[in-house]
């Protein structure tokens, strides 16, 4: 169902949520970044990538956070776009601050190259 909070919070805002596990066994609260654009938002819902600290930055395609006090976070920080969380905005504790557009634009093409194939399956009787 729409609400009208999802106008709260835009692409490249920090928001601090209770982030849930990737088998759903439970939750975390956690800074987590908005890549979901208003179209998403006017169905309900935003798309959130997972942010962690720095020494947990073991993943291929992770990226720093520059910016901390602008993002609202303390401790040096990357965002993780293979971990992606869709969320109903009150489910959003606070918003914590905003990454700079340049870096907000990186996650949200790391994010896109993700989607759909990312290569051409053959099928049954094609060359």
């Amino acid at each position: 169902m729409p609400t009208s909070r999802t106008s709260t919070y835009a692409p490249g805002d920090v928001v601090v949520v209770p982030f849930p596990y990737s088998d759903r066994s439970a939750e975390k609260r956690r800074p987590a970044l908005v890549v979901s654009n208003d179209e998403v938002g006017s169905a309900g819902f935003l798309w959130l990538v997972m942010i962690t600290t720095a020494q947990n930055s073991n993943m291929e395609h992770d990226l720093p956070i520059e910016n901390l006090s602008d993002a609202g976070l303390t401790t040096p920080s990357i965002v993780r776009p293979t971990k992606i969380a869709n969320v109903e905005p009150s489910r959003i504790l606070r918003r914590a601050g905003r990454l700079r557009d340049d870096q907000a634009d990186a996650v949200f093409d790391s994010v896109r190259s993700f989607i759909g194939r990312s290569r051409r399956r053959k099928t049954a009787g094609s060359p």
